[in-house]
């Protein structure tokens, strides 16, 4: 497949709450944000080349200015464990979501009585063949499945997860958190008994406060049960975390998110 063209990028300045260096893209006409790790452009570094990470919803990911419901404070968190030798340094490829078309795009299969989804294979396709080769074209990566991460939340979660489980030849590594298992009726949970056991690394956590009826809490634990089933073992390839107290909402995520990135780039 020939690669696409290289692509300008642009150095961010920080108006907002941006934090070190966070490079603008434009690819097939969709922001993409990238943060690299501190010391990229030094000399010292100029041969090396570093995992990447995807995440989804990416206007909630680095910035206030830019989110809709809160930002991870993804930037700083990465930054603060690179410094204290907790994760090894990683670039962070934050992808807006497309508005309308988000709940289209993140989910695998349509949910009949919502009469909407469906279009996550196309998507997930458009991440592996043209934003992916575009990142690392223009970056210093590790372009190999081991070294290539994807990570969301709620419906971002379970299209992380979907992705994992159906294109493990691209992403060997998922942070997914509060995924939203009750999309067409737990459809996801059939793909993970249907699909072979691959060789990716996986964080599931959940909220215990995500939803008054505890249908989100039980979801997540039926997932949990299905990947056990399947032969991922807590510990090894699987961790599953159920933070008390915590709700369905950004501020919740961006408290676990660096304990998700400890667990898939460990120092």
């Amino acid at each position: 497949m020939m690669l696409p063209p290289a692509l300008p990028a642009t150095i961010v300045a920080a108006p907002c709450s941006l934090s070190g260096d966070i490079r603008a893209l434009a690819v097939s006409g969709r922001t993409v944000m990238v943060r690299l790790p501190v010391g990229y452009d030094l000399l010292i570094n100029a041969k090396r080349r570093y995992p990447v990470l995807y995440l989804l919803d990416g206007q909630n990911v680095f910035d206030d200015a830019t989110a809709f419901a809160g930002e991870w404070h993804a930037d700083e968190t990465a930054t603060r464990l690179e410094a204290a030798g907790k994760i090894v340094p990683v670039i962070i490829v934050a992808v807006y979501n497309a508005g309308a078309e988000r709940v289209n795009e993140y989910t695998p299969v349509k949910d009949a009585k919502l009469n909407a989804g469906g279009g996550a294979v196309a998507y997930g396709k458009w991440m592996a063949d043209t934003l992916k080769l575009a990142i690392d074209r223009a970056y210093r990566t590790k372009t190999d499945t081991a070294n290539t991460a994807i990570g969301g939340s709620s419906l971002g979660g379970l299209f992380a997860l979907h992705q994992s489980l159906t294109a493990p030849n691209v992403w060997g590594k998922a942070a997914v958190l509060s995924p939203s298992v009750w999309w067409a009726e737990r459809a996801i949970l059939q793909t993970v008994a249907t699909a072979p056991k691959q060789p990716v690394r996986l964080w599931v956590d959940i909220g215990t406060a995500e939803d008054k009826s505890g249908n989100a809490l039980a979801g997540a634990q039926a997932l949990r049960d299905a990947l056990t089933a399947r032969g991922y073992k807590p510990g090894s390839d699987f961790s599953y975390t159920e933070a008390v107290g915590a709700a369905h909402n950004e501020a919740a995520w961006s408290a676990r998110f660096g304990d998700a990135l400890t667990y898939l780039f460990p120092r």
